[in-house]
């Protein structure tokens, strides 16, 4: 365990950077849309990551792995009543904790002040893997507020956090990706996962779409809770991503994309 921790960042890293190293090279041999985007456009979301990691290691310098371990020590948490078997406490903590970021992602889309900080994911007029790193600082210092809270309640262990932590950002590059997934694959995965064209969904400009397909690894959350939407209504070769009302070159700069939820949070029905 002592291991795990002192490398908790690296494992990442290689883990979740071999994936958009992978997703990037599969674009471009086989890329379902081959969206024009802004020049310099992958950069502004590698960039705004690297922005949003470096605050929320100023302000929140324990990880949720690293919570985890301290409250396996101090025996915080439902598991660490119940003495489950390791396998048991990894499924359950991987549902419940996938189960918990759908329903932190629906209420982003519904409550104003969260849809302010959101809106900088959803406003990227383009859709390729870097679109899985683009999200503002103060969502993640909130949605990692939001994973601490979790670990407490439930005493995940470590290792289970880790182990979502990276599929939740490998997902995330996967189900954003500009790939051609033949259609009867896409059919299968999409019975358990989420999947790029299951996801590109929630990215259109049609409000109904956009508030729609919030699962982020399992699929069944949206068939659960009734938000999901099979295909878009235009097309996905067809149908225009983003937001009406941040399509100016202008509104994509890094700096904009920092302000951005300082401005007007309106909608367009």
């Amino acid at each position: 365990m002592d291991g795990l921790m002192q490398h908790e960042a690296l494992i990442r890293l290689l883990c979740v950077g071999s994936v958009l190293v992978g997703l990037l090279a599969w674009q471009r041999l086989r890329p379902r849309r081959a969206d024009a985007a802004l020049p310099g456009r992958r950069w502004r979301n590698v960039a705004l990551v690297l922005v949003s990691a470096g605050i929320v290691r100023v302000l929140l310098p324990l990880t949720p792995v690293a919570f985890a371990a301290l409250a396996a020590e101090r025996g915080w948490g439902l598991l660490h009543q119940v003495g489950a078997p390791a396998w048991v406490e990894l499924f359950f903590a991987l549902l419940v904790l996938d189960l918990a970021i759908y329903w932190q992602h629906r209420a982003s889309h519904h409550i104003p002040l969260l849809w302010r900080m959101h809106r900088v994911h959803h406003s990227d007029t383009a859709f390729d893997a870097t679109l899985g790193l683009r999200f503002h600082p103060a969502e993640i210092v909130l949605s990692t507020l939001y994973k601490l809270a979790l670990v407490a309640v439930f005493g995940f262990s470590a290792a289970s956090v880790l182990v979502y932590e990276i599929l939740l950002a490998s997902f995330a590059l996967f189900t954003h990706a500009d790939i051609a997934v033949p259609t009867r694959w896409d059919a299968r995965l999409r019975q358990v996962f989420v999947t790029p064209d299951w996801h590109r969904v929630h990215h259109s400009v049609h409000r109904r779409e956009t508030d729609s397909n919030y699962g982020n690894i399992l699929s069944a959350w949206d068939r659960l809770f009734a938000t999901h939407v099979a295909q878009p209504r235009d097309g996905h070769l067809g149908m225009a991503i983003g937001l009406h009302e941040f399509r100016d070159p202008r509104s994509q700069s890094l700096g904009a994309l920092l302000r951005q939820p300082v401005l007007p949070a309106h909608r367009i029905t």
